[in-house]
């Protein structure tokens, strides 16, 4: 089991290095900035193309199915065919598969089953969060030359990782693509990417977040590591430490194979708590943005966090070398939050129960309040603004 340190340690360890103001919002970004990922550009052009993607939604009709514009900027597209409700996404994992490549370099350990469960998981975890149960997932492994299917275990790995993920999300693997993409892709490594289709059960609409009131309780469910978001920074990190991915975490552990634990798979919360009828009003995902993604829903409500999980140690070691804010830090990485359900007042406790049951643990956090589009995370001093994040089409 991946480690963790209590919130207030790593508060108290990220105060240390922190003793000022908050930063704005650029300042935040600047850690993952200096990896290459700049999220206010890829954000305005997220929001310029579900834009452009709007203009098409009415070639739908001629199908007799309807687009669902409201899901325009949720973690997944929602079509409406023959009175049911589907849900569609496209996902990738992002550099992580270096790091898988980079740790068997040095460490001698394959992990590549691991990240290909992640990419499955970052798909479907995406997909279930407008209350869709995937259906069909499809894979796209794209390599910069062909030899790399020669490492036949690397390869029977990254098979294996794909199909049991699918196996856990209760989806079947439709099939693919695999380009050998030279000079687009670097030689040595595999860009693994995906696709999915999923049915929102029993008739009913799909979770947009309409329904999100005053009052409404926030269940954080852990996760158990860096998941699928930051892999750019922790690659940045290691290539600055002496030992690489072989230096030791206060575990023991080494910080490659602590950065290469499989992602938590949450479909199976999904589909038991709608299978409970539990009056769930939104879904939400933590991956990129950190925390920030509490206020995905563009409403003008205030989402306050009262209890936070405890911080898996990869991820407070991350913090730690690369001089994150508390403010950084959570609008970054996850932190040890893997996915969020807000639900009607005093059903938080029946989702902590249902969690528990699948082996997930998490806790009723806080709650919906009254006031301007923000996320206030008490416990370390933290406040998100609407203008922090916003991944609507533009306007």
């Amino acid at each position: 089991m991946p480690s963790c340190l209590p919130i207030r340690a790593l508060a108290n360890l990220v105060d240390m290095l922190a003793c000022v103001s908050e930063p704005s919002a650029e300042h935040r970004g600047s850690a993952y900035s200096s990896a290459g990922v700049d999220y206010e550009a890829l954000d305005a052009g997220k929001r310029s193309a579900l834009a452009e993607a709007m203009a098409t939604s009415g070639l739908l009709g001629t199908l007799g199915g309807r687009a669902v514009d409201e899901s325009r900027g949720e973690p997944a597209f929602v079509f409406e065919l023959e009175g049911k409700s589907f849900g569609f996404v496209v996902e990738g994992l992002g550099t992580k598969s270096i790091i898988a490549r980079q740790v068997q370099d040095q460490l001698g350990v394959n992990a590549f089953d691991n990240v290909a469960y992640d990419t499955v998981a970052a798909i479907v975890n995406d997909l279930c969060c407008v209350g869709a149960l995937p259906l069909v997932v499809n894979a796209y492994f794209a390599t910069g030359s062909s030899e790399w299917y020669r490492h036949e275990e690397r390869h029977a790995a990254l098979l294996t990782g794909w199909r049991e993920a699918c196996v856990e999300a209760g989806a079947a693997w439709g099939g693919g693509e695999s380009p050998s993409l030279p000079e687009l892709v670097h030689a040595p490594e595999i860009e693994l990417a995906g696709s999915a289709v999923g049915l929102v059960p029993g008739g009913r609409p799909a979770i947009l977040g309409e329904a999100l009131a005053l009052g409404d309780e926030i269940v954080l469910v852990d996760s158990n590591g860096l998941h699928a978001n930051g892999s750019s920074l922790a690659r940045l990190i290691a290539s600055r430490l002496p030992d690489g991915y072989a230096t030791p975490l206060p575990s023991g552990r080494s910080f490659g194979e602590a950065l290469l634990d499989p992602s938590a798979i949450y479909v199976n919360l999904v589909r038991e708590l709608l299978a409970a009828e539990v009056e769930v009003h939104y879904l939400s995902h933590i991956t990129g943005h950190g925390l920030l993604k509490l206020m995905r829903p563009r409403r003008e409500l205030t989402y306050t966090i009262r209890s936070l999980p405890d911080v898996p140690e990869v991820l407070a070691f991350l913090a730690q070398r690369a001089d994150m804010s508390p403010s950084a830090a959570y609008s970054t990485f996850n932190m040890g939050c893997g996915f969020a359900v807000y639900c009607a007042q005093g059903s938080g406790d029946q989702v902590a129960t249902i969690a528990s049951g699948l082996g997930l643990k998490a806790r009723v956090a806080g709650a919906v309040e009254q006031g301007p589009r923000r996320v206030v995370l008490e416990e370390v001093g933290v406040t998100f603004e609407s203008g922090d994040m916003d991944l609507g089409p533009s306007r």
